[in-house]
């Protein structure tokens, strides 16, 4: 096992990086107070480790951030006396957030800070413990599930779809992965009711109900169960 020394979270940035991207992009960053009102409001979500969010213009990532805290510290407080319970429950929190944003700098941005705040409480938690096969997992995670695009047309800058991957926990150590098309996930299909990701705000949206419609949405792709810390890209 090794260890590595946990990254220190960059501070939070100002609601705009240049007034060019505000004209451009319309780009302006949500206020740490506002992040934190919002998300209480569904804190009964974001203290669920499994429950997913679909943030549709992530920016940097405020939003997904403080989930992904909120969500480990939940982690922590229930399984943080047994290593193995707290390293699979805090990469089952990683995989429950979800981001899109049109800017690639964004993207890497917030793919980074996410790594960063899982990275540091990995560490703190499980000290010489914390394996890099774990982080590297979490890092082909955030790779998949942040992704470069524009949630409005569904589509990635080469115009193909945006497709997300469900990670779905099989027993205490194999995840199964399964991908789906953003744009047939929130399709209104056979009279069910539509998700609209803008429909709780326009920060945030849970996935359950897209990822569990069964009869009317099939995978784009499947992979066999693997162990959790030994997740790659292909």
């Amino acid at each position: 096992m090794t260890s590595s020394q946990p990254l220190k979270e960059p501070q939070t940035p100002s609601q705009t990086k240049s007034k060019q991207r505000v004209a451009d992009h319309g780009e302006v960053f949500t206020n740490e107070r506002e992040v934190k009102a919002m998300l209480d409001l569904v804190a009964q979500e974001t203290d669920r480790i499994d429950s997913r969010f679909l943030e549709p213009a992530c920016g940097n990532g405020n939003f997904l951030a403080e989930i992904l805290r909120r969500k480990l510290a939940v982690v922590k407080s229930r399984y943080g006396k047994s290593v193995a319970e707290y390293e699979r429950y805090a990469v089952i929190a990683v995989t429950s957030v979800y981001g899109v944003d049109i800017l690639e700098d964004n993207v890497a941005e917030c793919r980074h800070r996410l790594f960063e705040i899982f990275d540091r409480e990995y560490t703190l938690v499980c000290g010489h413990e914390a394996e890099d096969d774990t982080r590297a997992s979490v890092r082909h995670i955030l790779n998949h599930n942040i992704l470069c695009g524009d949630a409005l047309t569904m589509e990635r800058a080469d115009n193909s779809p945006i497709i997300f991957a469900e990670w779905s926990a099989v027993n205490s150590h194999l995840i199964k992965r399964r991908d789906f098309r953003l744009d047939q996930m929130l399709a209104d299909a056979k009279g069910y009711v539509q998700l609209d990701m803008f429909g709780l705000s326009p920060a945030y949206e849970q996935l359950e109900m897209s990822f569990t419609q069964e009869l009317i949405l099939a995978p784009v792709r499947e992979f066999p169960p693997t162990d959790y810390r030994r997740l790659r890209d292909e």
